[in-house]
This record gives C-alpha cells, sequence and structure tokens, in this order.
C-alpha cells in the first residue's frame, strides 16, 4: 500500500501497521501483544481483561479535562477468506493491499477494513499530539466475527466512559443508534457410510462465483446462496431419481453468504445423462433468476471416482431439510419510519461434510427478540424433524435505540455543521457489540457509524477511501464538540 496517495495519513498509516499482524477471528494473540507495546511505548495506561479485550486510556488536552470520557470502540478481529487459486496463510502472512482508483482493496483476500480501519483510527487519535478531546478509553474487543466473544466477556467496571462510539459500520453519512440480535444454529447429522449399490455412477456438482456478503446487512439484496442452490438441485434430482449423497461442503463463515459449494452424488447409471442435462437447464434458469444480483456465476458438473455414500435414509432426511430450510428475510419492521429496515432473517452459512458427519450452520437475526426466538425455533424445529441433533447458541441481544440520546444529537449536528447535509440516522439488522454493552452499560450513550465499505466479508471487500477522511473529521468534530460536564 502506498501510504503517501492515503489521507488522513495517520490513519492510513496505522492501517498498514495493522494489516502487517495476523489476527484471524480467535488468533487475535500478535494483535493483543502489538496493543499492549503501543500503549506501552506511547506512555498511555493499558490493560487486558482475561477475554482478550485491551483498554487504551489517554488523558485529555488541556482546556478539555471537564468533559465526559468517551470510548471509542472497534474489534481487532478480521474475516479470512481468500480466492480459490490465492496462496495465503492468515495465521502468518500480512494483507496485501493497493489502490484501485477511489478504492483500496486487497489482492484476493478479504481486507480486513472490518474493523482494522476503526483500529487505525483509534491508534491515530492515541498517537497524536494535536487533536483536542475530553478524556478517551480506546476499546479493542476479540472475536467480534465469529461469536462476539470479547463483547460477551467484556465485565462491567472495566471501562469507565459516558459515551461510546462504535466505529464499526459500513456506509458513511449513516449514524446507527440500534440492532438486531442474533442466534447461531448448528445441526449435526451423523451416520455410518456405506458403499454405493452396484451400478451407480458419481458425479460432481460445483458453483462458483456468487456475491456473497453480510448474512445481516445484504440480506434484504435478494442475492444467490450457494447452499441453498446446490440444495434445490439435489431435492429434484432425489425426488426424480433417488439419488445418493456423498459430500456436501459449502460456505465458511457463520455470518456470511456463502459464494461457492460443492456437491457429490450418485445416481443410476443409466440416469446420469438425464441428471446432466437437468442441471443445464437448472443452471440456466438460476442465472435468469439472479441476472440482476449474481452476473458472475459459474455451474460445473462432471463424473468422479466412487467412494462411500450416506444410508439412503440419512440421504433423504438431510436433502428435504436442506431445500425446506428457511433461507431469507421473514419480516420486515412494522414501524412505519423504518419499514425499509429487515427485522427478522435467517440465512444458512455452512454445510461441511466429513467422513461420519454432515454439519449445517444457520444464523438468525432480529431487533424484535420474542421473533428472533421464534425464528430460531423454526429453524431448530425443523432439523428436529430431520433427525439432526441441534444446539444452539446463546444468543446476543439487539440494541434498543434511545430517543433522549445526547450523543446522538452532538453526531447528528456536527455532522451537519461539517458537510452541510443531514446524515441518516438508522437501525441496522446485523449484530453489533453495543448490544451487549447495553447490557453491562445500561446507562451508556451509543452511537455507531464508520467509512463506507463494500463486499464485507469476501474477497471483495474494498474501502471507499475518500469517506475515510470524511470520518476522521466528524470524529474529531465530535470530540471537540462533546459539553462539560
Amino acid at each position: 500500500m502506498n501510504k503517501t496517495e492515503l489521507t488522513p495519513k495517520s490513519v492510513f498509516q496505522q492501517f498498514a501497521k495493522i494489516n502487517a499482524i495476523p489476527r484471524p477471528s480467535k488468533h487475535e494473540e500478535k494483535m493483543i501483544d502489538y496493543l499492549l507495546e503501543f500503549g506501552k511505548q506511547h506512555g498511555l495506561p493499558t490493560k487486558v481483561d482475561e477475554t482478550g479485550n485491551v483498554l487504551i486510556s489517554k488523558p485529555a488536552t488541556p482546556g478539555y479535562e471537564n468533559r465526559p470520557t468517551v470510548v471509542l470502540q472497534s474489534h481487532m478481529d478480521m474475516v479470512c477468506d481468500k480466492l480459490v487459486d490465492v496462496e495465503i496463510d492468515f495465521m502468518n502472512d500480512p494483507i496485501q493491499t493497493y489502490v484501485d482508483g477511489e478504492w483500496l482493496k486487497a489482492k484476493g483476500t478479504t481486507l480486513g477494513a472490518d474493523d482494522g480501519i476503526g483500529v487505525a483510527m483509534e491508534l491515530a487519535i492515541l498517537e497524536s499530539d494535536d487533536i483536542e478531546h475530553g478524556p478517551i478509553e480506546c476499546l479493542f474487543t476479540r472475536d467480534e466475527e465469529t461469536g462476539l466473544t470479547g463483547a460477551f466477556g467484556l465485565q462491567a467496571g472495566f471501562m469507565t466512559g459516558d459515551m461510546l462510539i462504535n466505529l464499526d459500520s459500513e456506509d458513511e453519512g449513516q449514524i446507527f443508534v440500534s440492532c438486531a440480535g442474533g442466534i447461531t444454529t448448528h445441526a449435526d447429522f451423523r451416520f455410518t457410510r456405506e458403499e454405493a449399490p452396484a451400478g451407480q455412477f458419481f458425479l460432481k456438482a460445483s458453483l462458483k462465483g456468487l456475491n456473497g456478503g453480510h448474512s445481516g446487512d445484504d440480506i434484504n439484496k435478494k442475492r444467490a446462496n450457494a447452499i441453498k442452490i446446490l440444495s434445490r438441485f439435489l431435492y429434484t434430482m432425489n425426488e426424480k431419481y433417488g439419488i445418493r449423497l456423498a459430500q456436501f461442503n459449502s460456505g465458511k463463515m457463520h455470518n456470511a453468504i456463502p459464494r461457492d459449494g460443492i456437491v457429490v452424488f450418485s445416481v443410476d447409471e443409466d440416469k446420469k445423462e438425464e441428471v446432466r442435462a437437468a442441471w443445464n437447464i437448472f443452471a440456466s434458469d438460476v442465472e435468469e433468476e439472479f441476472h440482476v444480483t449474481d452476473t458472475a456465476m459459474v455451474f460445473a458438473m462432471e463424473s468422479c471416482a466412487a467412494e462411500a455414500v450416506l444410508p439412503k435414509e440419512v440421504s433423504d432426511r438431510f436433502v428435504r431439510a436442506m431445500q425446506a430450510l428457511d433461507n431469507g428475510v421473514f419480516a420486515m419492521c412494522q414501524d412505519e419510519e423504518i419499514a425499509w429496515l429487515v427485522e427478522t432473517s435467517s440465512n444458512v452459512a455452512s454445510v461441511q461434510s466429513s467422513a461420519e458427519e454432515i454439519k449445517v450452520v444457520a444464523s438468525q437475526r432480529s431487533n424484535v427478540m420474542s421473533n428472533l426466538r421464534n425464528m430460531a425455533d423454526t429453524v431448530k424445529a425443523l432439523f428436529q424433524l430431520a433427525g439432526a441433533e441441534v444446539a444452539q447458541s446463546d444468543g446476543y441481544p439487539a440494541w434498543k435505540m434511545n430517543p433522549n440520546s445526547q450523543l446522538t444529537k452532538i453526531v447528528v449536528d456536527t455532522y451537519k455543521k461539517l458537510f452541510d447535509k443531514e446524515p441518516a440516522v438508522l437501525g441496522i439488522h446485523a449484530g453489533l457489540e453495543c448490544g451487549l454493552f447495553s447490557e453491562r452499560y445500561p446507562n451508556m450513550d451509543m452511537v455507531s457509524f464508520g467509512p463506507t465499505l463494500r463486499g464485507v466479508h469476501s474477497p471483495d471487500e474494498r474501502l471507499l477511501i475518500p469517506t475515510v477522511q470524511m470520518v476522521w473529521d466528524h470524529l474529531l468534530e465530535i470530540l471537540k464538540t462533546i459539553p462539560e460536564k
């Protein structure tokens, strides 16, 4: 990354340093060490809790000592995904970035701007000696992407601020004041494999090139889900020809719409050409179905070596369950002012087969907690009927809007002052750590915003460079404007 081309320079310098540090979710040890050393080098009070969250404090600049303490918060981990032909070891290798017009991108991998750019802004403020602000606490949480582990483990009293600005949103000019809660459902189909009946022919069907995306932010964009597409084909073929499933592998992250996948199955040898023809027709129909949202689909089918298959009864139960599994938007918000916002949804995120089991992961979201429970129970009941072993996460709470938020008013007023336009004050269907913070710090005033990101949780992740300067200017204006206690 050519840092001299990017402004604010201090932020992009910090981002370049961060992207040289491996930080996959649940493996943030190197990043934690870096933050602790950063605090030590700059003489700033720094602490880490049992979960691995890091808090670095900075005193007020002269004249701002009587301002409320503001917490700036970002998560230190990143989703690690790559194109199939890219070689990278996310545990050891840096992220390679480049500038493409107004966008910052990575070479065939996720960029790490979710939420590395928020971390970079915090570090730039901590390092600075010319920014006006009251007392600041910079909170860096771990493992946000695969379970909100850091936010779950954060104890009351670890931070002392009165206000919190979460820097983990993805559209400049949008100020988020509430978020959805979520539950993750895990279904496990167990079996003992057996040899395929005599006269069976094996086929491997694959799909790639889908846009995928974030299962909260992008669930309403009618994008194709690789798991659901492959399941549709398997169901049709099973009903017509009685196939035997051998493999199903698709999806990696619990919070992403899967972009590719493969299935291996067997069929009576005299039906193989009919199945090939059906696949070609199916591919054409699906391409037409998603001709607006997914324009680069690649369908392929080839013969493959024979292998052990699932017992017929388990194969049937699994295929039928995957066809029936609810996926996408379940309900929109009922309140007129936010009727555009998704209220409740479910996304089937991954299917991974092995020698003795197939594991399915699906995530449910809602900003109405009773509907979240209903959606999660609906998915759970389906898998129970299909004979799977089902477990669910404890989930995380929704963050409810505070209609009397002083911080929201400050954020909106400073935005209008800087840019001479109104920001959008919104709720988000994705989960934010603010929901968990609100449980342990019920009186904390919170907002969330950030620069524009696209393609998050995928190798298409990119950061709109000019919006970083806008968010930076806005953040500094907020810190300067917050009134005395």
